[in-house]
């Protein structure tokens, strides 16, 4: 879908959706008090009203939920409308509760107006999308787009552009560098590249074409780019190896070079900026926590062996950064010296180090670790950029020295406090290849959905006493 259409698709979805959050919550008012007169508080139902809006653009532009609209079915359509309003629903009711709008504010409207605004949103949303099919897919509004290629490929990428493209896109027809006249590909007829074909092509209706011939001379391309800007019609050449994984590509701008620039992580900085946002608000909770416990921690550890309170180590952060971490101390102050002595005895598989009855433990260590209590001076890494609040493992000096190219990958991304390998029964693990696994699951998968749900799943673990051994 070109820029234009895009544009009008967001901003279209999102005017259509502000219109059926007031109609829904006038409706739900109306039914709750049969007439307005009697709402009680007006002004405070109108706040209330300007949250849901407010919240809504907020999550449509920042969270990006009407994202591949044309291409959701009806089952994906009420999943995310239903996601949706729940996270206004929870947002706003906190809002309510902080505000202290929440004592004079009629409950039942807060019944009604989800049941509503989901019913409005999918019909609305429906008729939008019908109404954008038709336009899409009609002969007038369709971008033509003709597809040169190589024949052994052909198949290959003419399915990827049609799982791939917009509905407002049609392909065709396929011209070859290697092929014959008359031969067909998925349907289309196959044109060859050669003398005469900038003739040819000038009479075809089509709006844009696709290059992806990697053995194709400089001297054809320069031939046939230049023949298309002559004409008028947009052209992309695609300069992706075989083998390699577009997804992982993205053209780019360095030093003032156009480059194709490869890499496996790829997020909008939108929500990039929201994961450091919870970063700093929730890493400054966790430091009133911290200041909360620390001095029945810090008597306790103080009591239980002589040494500092907090223990400090060079950690290896975001794409081999050096920091210091800080946690409460739970081993004797000897412990890394007597680490040497008792190597033979770790029970995990690889670079780390575990022992269920680690001698170097103190008696308030094992109860700290335990309950996760050790962990929690890293608030201060996560508010100073270190850290996040999920992320992968940190891992020590002496472990990232021994690391190869595949482990390595998993410091490619800010290490957390928490992470899918902890909430994934960290106790139970004794290979660290499988510590790998479950980070790069994390990075490959990563989104601020999957940062929330680790999150949550992190307070159960540590309700439940399934901290570290």
């Amino acid at each position: 879908m070109n820029q234009k259409n895009k544009v009008v698709e967001v901003y279209g979805l999102w005017f259509a959706d502000l219109v059926a959050i007031v109609i829904s919550f006038t409706l739900a008012t109306y039914i709750r008090f049969g007439n307005f007169k009697d709402m009680g508080d007006k002004e405070i139902h109108f706040q209330v009203c300007l949250v849901f809006l407010l919240v809504c653009t907020v999550y449509t532009f920042f969270i990006d939920w009407n994202r591949n609209f044309l291409k959701r079915s009806i089952r994906k359509e009420v999943y995310e409308i239903i996601k949706c309003n729940a996270i206004m629903l929870l947002v706003v009711q906190m809002i309510m509760y902080f505000l202290k709008w929440a004592d004079v504010f009629s409950r039942l409207v807060m019944v009604y107006f989800p049941v509503i605004n989901v019913a409005l949103t999918l019909a609305i949303h429906l008729v939008i999308k019908k109404g954008m099919q038709m336009h899409f897919q009609s002969d007038l509004s369709r971008i033509k787009v003709l597809v040169i290629t190589q024949k052994s490929m052909a198949a290959e990428v003419v399915k990827r552009l049609k799982d791939n493209l917009e509905i407002s896109y049609q392909i065709i027809g396929i011209a070859c560098t290697d092929c014959e006249e008359g031969e067909e590909i998925e349907g289309l007829s196959v044109m060859p590249v050669k003398a005469g074909f900038m003739e040819d092509v000038t009479l075809m209706a089509m709006d844009e074409v696709f290059i992806y011939a990697p053995e194709i001379t400089q001297k054809q391309l320069q031939v046939i780019l230049n023949g298309f800007d002559e004409m008028g019609v947009n052209c992309h050449y695609c300069l992706e190896l075989p083998g390699t994984h577009g997804e992982r590509s993205k053209v780019d701008d360095f030093g003032g070079y156009s480059v194709l620039t490869y890499t496996r992580f790829q997020s909008s900085y939108k929500r990039l900026l929201i994961k450091r946002v919870m970063d700093i608000v929730g890493g400054l909770v966790g430091m009133l926590i911290t200041l909360v416990f620390f001095p029945f921690v810090a008597i306790a550890i103080k009591l239980d062996s002589p040494g500092p309170v907090l223990f400090s180590q060079i950690r290896i952060g975001r794409n081999g950064r050096r920091f210091k971490i800080y946690k409460f101390r739970s081993m004797y102050i000897d412990a890394e010296e007597r680490k040497k002595e008792l190597e033979k005895q770790n029970e995990m598989q690889g670079l780390m180090f575990k022992m269920e009855n680690d001698p170097r433990i103190t008696k308030v260590g094992k109860f700290i670790r335990k309950t996760s209590i050790d962990e929690l001076p890293q608030f201060y890494n996560v508010v100073k950029g270190d850290m996040s609040l999920v992320g992968t493992r940190p891992p020590t000096e002496d472990e990232f020295e021994k690391y190869n190219q595949y482990y390595r990958r998993r410091i490619s991304m800010t290490p957390g406090l928490t992470g899918l390998w902890q909430v994934s029964g960290r106790s139970e693990i004794e290979n660290f290849d499988d510590v790998v696994k479950y980070d790069l699951e994390y990075i490959d998968g990563w989104s601020l959905t999957l940062d929330i749900k680790i999150l949550l799943r992190t307070v159960w673990v540590v309700i439940a006493g399934r901290g570290s051994r």
